[in-house]
């Protein structure tokens, strides 16, 4: 029967009397641990603030009409060309409206369906806004402002005003930051915009908003859904784009596919419309982990070197344990278990250490124009990371432990005590 209160005593003793090695195995833990927690909680939340910059902004699935040429040309209609080769340049663009048909029986459809977290109409109209004699050309978005803030993060986005001063007023606009910039203006002033048909309003700006990509904020500005269809002297039931948010990501192709041939429109989802970031973000996180994984084993050979050489250093006391009575397997167990305590309280450590790194990373100072809703560098505390650092300081310290211990076990106490 094993006795542990003994074995423990032992171990306990080993590691005092060499503290020193002792103190130095358990930083070898720490430290490898704590870059570990560190890194990877800075790395996956930068990552998840990139995503969440574009994918908060994209719906799940994109409902549309796609201008696109005619499928059965004017040639084809022709009997006696029917088995003849056709060569047909400069095929152009049915003609067709932007307009969604049905909209609002569709937009009910998709609210009553249990898979569908929210959807959203919205009008995209193309527009110039007027500054003096300047006209710059962008476009104008009319949403229902409350919904797109619900199911889009918007107000996240909004730098001045806000979504209920968008609602609450009739003739309000939401201007994209490059353009208020460009044109000096500031929340409260009006501003001009223009038709393509040369109709003018003058609309009061009631909030500012940046999206972080410049491209965007430079051409493009938000209205109410009313305001739009006043706008461009359209119905209530004009409408040119809904925007799709899903419980389940994962639905998104398949449900996209569905409702594309349901309704005869163009239905674009999630993973088409990012594939190419979609791509540089599972870059990003294969190297993050591979980063991670090569730490945890440049400390799991510096714990195994370590504790390698303290059994070395103790080679007479294991013959002296041998020649008192002590099993080879006893002595392999004082030394699994000053191995299993040097990886307990280094990972504990570490644990402290990269918590404490991680939270002074998340209150350094992160300010940049073009995310203007960042003020931190992003941490990700999931609490898995941390579960995953304490396994991996207790397993390698197993393994570190275990490799020379085996050995030990095996040791002639007589060659020990003669010095051969």
């Amino acid at each position: 029967m094993i006795n542990w209160k003994v074995i423990l005593n032992i171990a306990k003793t080993h590691l005092m009397t060499k503290l020193k090695s002792t103190v130095t195995a358990a930083l070898g833990v720490t430290f490898g641990i704590g870059a570990y927690i560190t890194l990877v909680s800075f790395m996956t939340g930068l990552n998840e603030m990139l995503d969440s910059l574009i994918l908060n902004q994209t719906p799940h699935i994109h409902l549309y009409n796609e201008i696109g040429p005619t499928e059965q040309q004017p040639v084809l209609l022709y009997v006696e060309f029917q088995n003849s080769v056709n060569i047909v340049h400069s095929i152009k663009p049915k003609q067709s409206q932007k307009k969604i048909h049905n909209a609002l029986p569709i937009l009910s459809y998709l609210k009553n369906n249990e898979k569908v977290k929210g959807a959203t109409p919205q009008l995209r109209a193309q527009i110039f806004y007027l500054s003096g004699s300047i006209e710059l050309g962008g476009n104008l978005v009319g949403v229902d402002i409350i919904e797109e803030t619900r199911l889009s993060n918007m107000r996240d986005y909004i730098i001045g005003g806000s979504p209920e001063a968008l609602k609450n007023t009739e003739n309000g606009i939401l201007l994209g930051s490059g353009l208020a910039s460009k044109m000096s203006l500031l929340v409260g002033d009006r501003v001009q915009i223009s038709t393509v048909r040369g109709d003018i309003f003058p609309l009061k700006i009631v909030g500012i908003y940046q999206s972080g990509i410049a491209d965007i904020d430079n051409i493009q500005s938000f209205v109410n859904l009313k305001t739009a269809q006043r706008i461009l002297g359209e119905a209530k039931n004009y409408i040119t784009d809904i925007n799709i948010k899903l419980f389940d990501i994962e639905q998104a192709p398949i449900m996209a596919k569905n409702l594309g041939s349901q309704f005869n429109l163009t239905a674009t989802d999630i993973n088409q419309a990012n594939a190419q970031f979609e791509t540089g973000s599972n870059i990003r996180n294969l190297i993050t982990y591979a980063v991670s994984i090569t730490l945890l084993i440049v400390a799991g050979f510096g714990i195994y070197n370590i504790l390698n050489m303290l059994i070395y250093e103790k080679m007479k006391d294991i013959a002296i344990l041998k020649a008192t009575g002590f099993s080879g397997r006893d002595v392999q167990l004082i030394f699994m278990s000053q191995a299993m305590i040097i990886g307990a309280l280094g990972g504990i450590l570490g644990l402290i250490i990269g918590y404490g790194l991680s939270t002074l990373i998340d209150n350094v100072a992160f300010e940049t124009e073009a995310l203007p809703t960042i003020t931190t560098y992003p941490i990700n505390y999931n609490i898995s990371y941390y579960v995953i650092g304490i396994t991996f300081a207790l397993l390698s310290t197993f393994v570190a432990g275990w490799l020379p211990s085996n050995k030990a076990k095996r040791i002639d106490p007589v060659r020990i005590i003669r010095g051969t």
